[in-house]
């Protein structure tokens, strides 16, 4: 069985492969599964999904919402809290996962059976970074699913906008404008025949529905008089002012939230209050679209053929209201599934018999800080510069080799990745990673190097640094002396 897998913040998606059709699959509780985990406080005991939803109101529960926007700050080694106990992330995304591939066997109409064989592509956030990659993979793998690929949201989305729309094989440009849960991605896609190809990549890495809840959150306590609510009255009223917001429609006109949880009396509160408290919010998103083409070689907006709305986020009507005033009325085009186009997306690109291709291209730069003008000196140097072709599933890595003379015992590498670079500095969104050590003096190969001094030294090996840029965007750097080829590899992660 071959399925497209997209992993929400607030909803995973799962579509199907079926002889040219991508149908989502569909559950006992809907055509979802809620990304919740949940706690119980003095057992430990887990649950996750539909099971988690189950038992968010019972006593001794902790549910852990948006477990995926955790992933934004996290590496391999990162633990959450959940009420009263701590869990390691991987091993939370493990569990979700499992639940995920239980659900499908047991609780939903793919017909997949217990021993089938289940080959996955799986989406993650454009801007995610090589330690969200490598966690969703392993935990992919860890939950008894093949991962074929990691697709980037908004690149999957294309496909869905491919199979939909094109019937013919002229070149055509599209913006895919991906607002999320918890984060926003917008790609600048290059179609032609059946091969999409990936342009240019922009977002904010921490920006979603989610932020518009807490938005309109904040502004019925407010009105209601109730800030320092405690923080059970609060999740109850946020559910609730969740459930209006999805409501909405373009011709909404009040806003109206029953506060029975604060025991007062509902809100009533004019729509376009409610728009102002989110538009900072949507204005940050258009600002990311409008960089994306203004920064693209050789593609003005006269080229953008639509800008496809995906997404939940992207059914709050004030966001096509705005997309449309700022860039054409015409040129915005909302998917028919904008929760499942992702999903869908990953199933068309999977299917063998589709023919469908994808040249993607990496988001951010990748680089190391090293110590330069004789140790007065820190310069960055650029290893994977933003928009280098990432490799096709299946093809060999993209390989960059560093080859220096050591000047010190030991190498301390600062890696880190950033969306923009200003005098050859990074600058923007600027993320680091952890850090690694290695050897260059052979009598230190068996010491504990995180403690120790660095010394300059003369007439140190030659160091040769290779680094792989693997087809699901993860980065590896292999650091050898070649004196005796003694060497370590490391999987950057942050």
């Amino acid at each position: 069985m071959r399925i497209g897998i997209d992993f929400g913040t607030t909803h995973t998606v799962v579509a199907l492969v079926d002889r040219g059709n991508y149908p989502v699959v569909s559950f006992e509780g809907g055509d979802f599964v809620p990304s919740l985990v949940a706690a119980h406080d003095s057992s430990g005991t887990l649950r996750w999904g539909w099971d988690a939803a189950a038992v968010r109101y019972e006593p001794g529960w902790t549910l852990l919402p948006s477990l995926k926007r955790l992933l934004n700050d996290a590496g391999p080694g990162t633990e959450v809290t959940v009420g009263s106990r701590r869990f390691a992330i991987g091993a939370l995304l493990e569990g979700f996962f499992s639940a995920l591939h239980r659900e499908l066997v047991e609780r939903s109409n793919a017909g997949i059976a217990a021993n089938d064989s289940i080959t996955a592509a799986v989406s993650v956030p454009a801007n995610a970074s090589t330690a969200q990659r490598f966690l969703t993979l392993e935990a992919f793998k860890a939950g008894g699913f093949t991962v074929e690929a990691l697709l980037n949201e908004p690149s999957a989305a294309g496909f869905e906008y491919a199979h939909r729309n094109r019937r013919d094989g002229r070149r055509e440009h599209l913006v895919v404008y991906d607002l999320g849960g918890g984060t926003f991605d917008a790609s600048l896609l290059r179609m032609t025949g059946k091969t999409n190809e990936v342009l240019a990549t922009n977002g904010v890495r921490r920006l979603g529905g989610d932020d518009f809840d807490e938005a309109i959150l904040a502004l019925v306590l407010e009105k209601a008089g109730a800030r320092d609510s405690d923080a059970a009255a609060r999740a109850l009223v946020l559910e609730e002012c969740v459930r209006v917001k999805e409501a909405l429609s373009p011709n909404s006109r009040r806003f109206m939230v029953d506060l029975a949880a604060l025991d007062r009396e509902p809100l009533v509160l004019p729509v376009e209050d409610v728009h102002e408290a989110c538009a900072r919010l949507i204005a940050r998103t258009l600002e990311a679209v409008e960089e994306l083409v203004d920064e693209a070689e050789g593609v003005t907006w006269a080229d953008v053929a639509s800008l496809y709305v995906v997404g939940g986020g992207g059914l709050f009507p004030l966001v096509p209201r705005l997309l449309k005033e700022r860039f054409g009325d015409k040129r915005v085009r909302r998917s028919p599934h904008p929760f499942a186009a992702t999903a869908m997306g990953l199933a068309v690109w999977l299917d063998r018999e589709g023919g469908y291709g994808l040249e993607e291209r990496l988001s951010r730069h990748f680089g190391v800080f090293r110590e330069g003008g004789a140790g007065q000196d820190v310069v960055f140097d650029t290893i994977f510069e933003k928009g280098t072709p990432v490799p096709a599933p299946g093809a060999p890595p993209v390989v960059v080799t560093r080859r220096y003379r050591a000047a010190h015992d030991v190498g301390h590498f600062r890696f880190l990745e950033c969306s923009r670079l200003k005098d050859t500095r990074p600058d923007g969104d600027v993320t680091p990673w952890d850090e690694a050590f290695f050897p260059f003096e052979p009598g230190l190969r068996a010491a504990d190097l995180s403690s120790a001094r660095i010394q300059r030294r003369e007439g140190g090996p030659e160091i040769a640094e290779t680094y792989a840029l693997g087809s699901e965007g993860a980065v590896t750097v292999t650091v050898t002396d070649a004196t005796d080829g003694f060497a370590r590899t490391f999987r950057l992660t942050r």
